[in-house]
C-alpha cells in the first residue's frame, strides 16, 4: 500500500463499532501519526488519533467524499511505541482498536484547554432546609472535594441536590490550578542500607536501566525480603537518567502504603493513577505523564496504556495477582501487556513477587526472563512457622468457626501485646440466606448467584451486579417471620465471633467494602502502626503489600475455600494466597506463626504450605498442566454469547458451534450455559477453545466469527487466556 498524501489522514475515532476512517487535513494543519484530532462523524464530533495509513487497511474513498478534520488537540501525540502496543493488544485479545486506544485517552479533560477548575467541598455550614437527600449527600461527601458531578456520584444523589447545597452555602467553591507541576523525586534523598544479596540484585537492575534495552526480570523474593527497596534502586537509576518509570499495583488500596514508602525513599510522592482520582487530578496526571514531566507513575492496570514519551523502566508489583486480568471491556492481562510494552519501549520490565505464576516460571525456564532471587527476609526477621488445624479432628464449637487451637494461639498473642490477623476470602456476613420454614433461598434477580448478607449495612447484595435489597424480616415466599437463617461465614460473621471471644480486643474488618479508597487504606495502616488494632479480620485485600512488625499471628479460617469450583489454577491460587497472607506474620524481630484451618491437611497444597516446599508444589502443578496441555503448554480462549433474550443467545451459540473450524490442533467444547448462566440480566452461553501452543488461535477465531452473523441484541465476547471460568 502506498503512503497516504499529506492532505489525507487515516484516523481511529472513538467508536468501537467503526474501523479506521479517512479524512481531509485542511490547509495549515499538521496531523502527523499520533496526533489527537477532532473528527466529524455524522452530526457528531469525536476524538480520534491519526494512524499510519500503511498499517491499517480501510475502504479507499475519493478525495471529493472526504470530510475535513475539525482540528488538532493541543496535547502531546500518542507515541509510536504506544501505537504499536495498542495494535498488538487489539490483535492478541481480539478487541476493537478504538477500545484499546480509549485507555490511552483516559482523561478527556486533559485534552481541554482550561488550566483552572472550580471544585466544591463542605463549608461546615448547615443548609437552612435539610432534606434526607441533602443529609445523605453531606454525610457521604465528608471531607471529599470534587466537581459537582463527582460529588453527586459519591453521594448517590442528583446534580441538582449538590447545586442546591452550593446555593445554600453548605458547599463552597475552591479554584484549583490543575496543571501545576509535580515535585521531582530525588534519587539521592534517602538511599537504603541493603544486604549483600540485595545489593547484587539492585546492581543488575541498575545496569539494565542504564543499558536501555528490553529485558524481562522475575524478581522472586520471599515475603519481607525487601523487593520494593531493591527495585527502588532501579527506579533511582531511571530518575538519574531522566527517564520515566511505571509501577503497576494490583489494588488501589495498596497505593497509599506504596506512596508513603516512596516518599520516604525519594522525598516526594510519585504521580498516582487509579479510579479513585478526581477529574482534575486525572487531567493533571495525564498531561504530566504525556509531557514527560512525571518521572514516576504508580497505578492500577489502566496506567499501562498512558502515553509515556520516555519510558525507561516498568515494574509489576505482586505480579502473580489475578486482578491484573481485566474482566470487562478489553480482556487483557496487565502483566503480559507490560512485558510487551517494555519490548516496544526497549526498556527493562521487573515482575516482582513472592509467589510467581507458573506461566512466569515457564518463561524463566525457556530463558526469556532472567530470574533474580531474594531467598531470605531482610535483617533479623525470619519466615513464620506454618501448622495445620484438622477441622475434622479439632472442630470449632457448635455455631462457631474458629477452632480451639487457633483460639488458644490468639489468646497468647493478645497477652503478649501483639497483633493477629484472621483471613477469610469472603466478604459480608454470610454467603447464603434461607428460610428454615419453607427452604426459600435468596437469589439475585439479575444473576445466577446467591444474595450475600451484609449485616453492617443491613442489606443483601449480589457481588456480581451490585443489586441490593434491605435485609428482610420475613420470608417473601411463605411470609414467616424470624425464620431466615444465615448459612456459612463471611468476614463480618468472623468479626462477630471475635467480639464474643475477645470483647476487650480492638477489631478491624478489612475488605473492599471497608477499604474502598487509598485514604481508607492509609487510615487502616495508621491505626495498625499506632497499635490501635489488636485483631484484623480481612479478605485477600490484606494478603499483600502491608508491613506490620507487631503482627505475629495469622489464622486462615477456611484454607480449603479456594479449592472448590474446578478452576485449573485453583491449587496454585490457594498456594499463592495463603503464602501471601502468611507473609504478613513475623515481619519484624518477633517470630511469626500461621495456622491453617482445613478439612484436608494431607492435600498436596496444604503439605507444601506446611513444609515450605514451594519448588515441589510448583513442579507437580507444572507437570499436571503439561499433561493436560493447559497453559502455559496449551492455550484457552472463551467465547461468551449473551443476551437479555435467552433464545437469541442460545441460537447464536449453536450457530457458532455449527461453524467450528475443523483443525486438528484445536478442540471446542460447548456450547453450554456458562457456570454463571445469567449475569446482570443477560443469559450467557459459553464455548471453550482449547488449542496447541503453536496454533495462531486468534486468526482462527477471527475468521470463524466473521462467518457467523448474529442479531444486534446478542453480544459475543472473546476472552483470550481466560482467568475467570464463570
Amino acid at each position: 500500500m502506498q503512503a497516504m498524501p499529506s492532505s489525507r489522514a487515516r484516523v481511529i475515532v472513538m467508536n468501537s463499532a467503526l474501523g479506521p476512517l479517512d479524512y481531509r487535513v485542511p490547509h495549515g494543519i499538521e496531523a502527523a501519526p499520533g496526533s489527537i484530532v477532532v473528527a466529524p462523524l455524522g452530526p457528531r464530533q469525536l476524538l480520534g488519533v491519526v494512524w499510519e495509513a500503511d498499517r491499517l487497511a480501510t475502504e479507499e474513498v475519493g478525495d471529493n467524499r472526504l470530510r475535513n478534520l475539525l482540528g488538532v488537540v493541543d496535547a502531546p501525540p500518542i507515541p509510536e511505541s504506544l501505537r504499536r502496543l495498542i495494535e498488538w493488544t487489539a490483535d492478541y485479545y481480539l478487541a476493537p482498536l478504538a477500545s484499546v486506544l480509549r485507555m490511552a485517552l483516559a482523561s478527556t479533560s486533559a485534552l481541554e484547554g482550561a488550566r483552572t477548575v472550580t471544585e466544591y467541598r463542605a463549608s461546615g455550614t448547615a443548609p437552612g432546609r435539610m432534606t434526607p437527600q441533602r443529609e445523605q449527600a453531606l454525610e457521604r461527601i465528608g471531607d471529599r472535594q470534587g466537581l459537582i458531578r463527582e460529588l453527586a456520584t459519591t453521594a448517590d444523589v442528583s446534580d441538582a441536590v449538590i447545586r442546591g447545597l452550593v446555593k445554600a452555602g453548605a458547599l463552597e467553591g475552591i479554584e484549583v490550578d490543575i496543571d501545576h507541576p509535580y515535585p521531582r523525586p530525588d534519587p539521592n534523598h534517602a538511599p537504603p542500607e541493603l544486604s549483600d544479596i540485595q545489593s547484587d540484585v539492585a546492581s543488575i537492575l541498575r545496569q539494565s536501566v542504564g543499558a536501555a534495552q528490553f529485558q524481562p526480570f522475575l524478581l522472586d523474593g520471599v515475603t519481607g525480603s525487601g523487593k520494593t527497596e531493591v527495585y527502588f534502586e532501579a527506579v533511582a537509576a531511571a530518575i538519574r537518567a531522566g527517564r520515566q518509570t511505571l509501577v503497576l499495583l494490583p489494588e488501589i488500596a495498596l497505593t497509599e502504603p506504596f506512596l508513603k514508602r516512596f516518599h520516604a525513599r525519594f522525598g516526594c510522592e510519585p504521580v498516582a493513577w487509579h479510579s479513585g482520582l478526581r477529574q482534575s487530578q486525572r487531567r493533571r496526571a495525564w498531561r504530566a505523564i504525556a509531557s514527560g514531566e512525571a518521572l514516576v507513575t504508580v497505578g492500577a492496570r489502566s496506567a499501562l496504556f498512558l502515553p509515556y514519551p520516555n519510558l525507561g523502566l516498568i515494574v509489576v508489583d505482586e505480579a502473580h495477582e489475578t486482578s491484573f486480568k481485566q474482566e470487562d471491556g478489553v480482556h487483557y492481562h496487565a502483566r503480559d501487556v507490560a512485558v510487551m510494552r517494555g519490548k516496544f519501549e526497549e526498556c527493562p520490565v521487573v515482575l516482582a513477587t513472592a509467589t510467581p505464576a507458573i506461566e512466569t516460571r515457564h518463561q524463566v525456564e525457556l530463558g526469556r526472563y532472567e530470574e533474580l532471587k531474594l531467598p531470605a527476609r531482610f535483617g533479623e526477621a525470619q519466615m513464620p512457622s506454618i501448622a495445620a488445624i484438622d477441622l475434622l479432628a479439632q472442630p470449632p464449637e457448635r455455631g462457631r468457626w474458629i477452632a480451639p487451637p487457633l483460639v488458644t494461639a490468639i489468646d497468647a498473642t493478645l497477652e503478649r501485646g501483639e497483633q493477629a490477623l484472621l483471613f477469610l476470602n469472603r466478604r459480608g456476613y454470610a454467603p447464603l440466606t434461607l428460610c428454615r420454614h419453607c427452604g426459600h433461598r435468596f437469589q439475585c434477580p439479575n444473576c445466577t448467584a446467591w444474595m450475600v448478607e451484609h449485616r453492617l449495612i443491613s442489606r443483601l447484595a449480589c457481588h456480581h451486579c451490585g443489586h441490593m435489597i434491605p435485609s428482610p424480616r420475613a420470608c417473601p415466599e411463605c411470609g414467616e417471620e424470624e425464620s431466615l437463617v444465615a448459612c456459612g461465614p463471611g468476614v463480618e460473621r468472623i468479626a462477630d465471633e471475635v467480639a464474643l471471644l475477645w470483647p476487650q480486643a480492638r477489631t478491624a474488618i478489612v475488605t473492599s467494602d471497608t477499604i474502598w479508597s487509598p485514604a481508607k487504606a492509609a487510615e487502616f495502616v495508621g491505626r495498625m502502626e499506632a497499635g490501635e488494632i489488636d485483631i484484623v479480620v480481612g479478605t485477600q485485600l490484606v494478603t499483600k503489600g502491608y508491613h506490620f512488625p507487631n503482627l505475629t499471628l495469622v489464622g486462615v479460617v477456611d484454607a480449603d475455600l479456594g479449592l472448590a469450583g474446578g478452576d485449573l489454577r485453583a491449587a496454585e491460587r490457594t498456594f499463592q494466597q495463603i503464602m501471601q497472607v502468611s507473609g504478613r506474620a513475623g515481619r519484624g524481630d518477633k517470630p511469626g506463626h500461621v495456622y491453617l484451618q482445613t478439612t484436608a491437611p494431607d492435600a498436596s497444597v496444604m503439605q507444601a504450605l506446611i513444609s515450605g516446599d514451594a519448588e515441589g508444589f510448583y513442579a507437580a502443578e507444572t507437570e499436571a498442566r503439561r499433561d493436560a496441555a493447559a497453559p502455559p503448554f496449551g492455550r484457552y480462549a472463551a467465547i461468551v454469547v449473551s443476551s437479555e433474550d435467552k433464545a437469541a443467545a442460545d441460537d447464536t451459540a449453536r450457530a457458532l458451534a455449527r461453524c467450528v473450524p475443523d483443525i486438528d490442533a484445536m478442540h471446542v467444547y460447548g456450547p453450554a450455559p456458562a457456570p454463571l448462566a445469567m449475569l446482570r440480566g443477560r443469559h450467557r452461553f459459553r464455548l471453550l477453545v482449547h488449542a496447541r501452543r503453536a496454533l495462531d488461535v486468534q486468526d482462527v477465531i477471527r475468521d470463524w466469527l466473521n462467518r457467523v452473523e448474529w442479531p444486534a441484541r446478542v453480544r459475543v465476547i472473546v476472552d483470550v487466556d481466560p482467568y475467570n471460568f464463570l
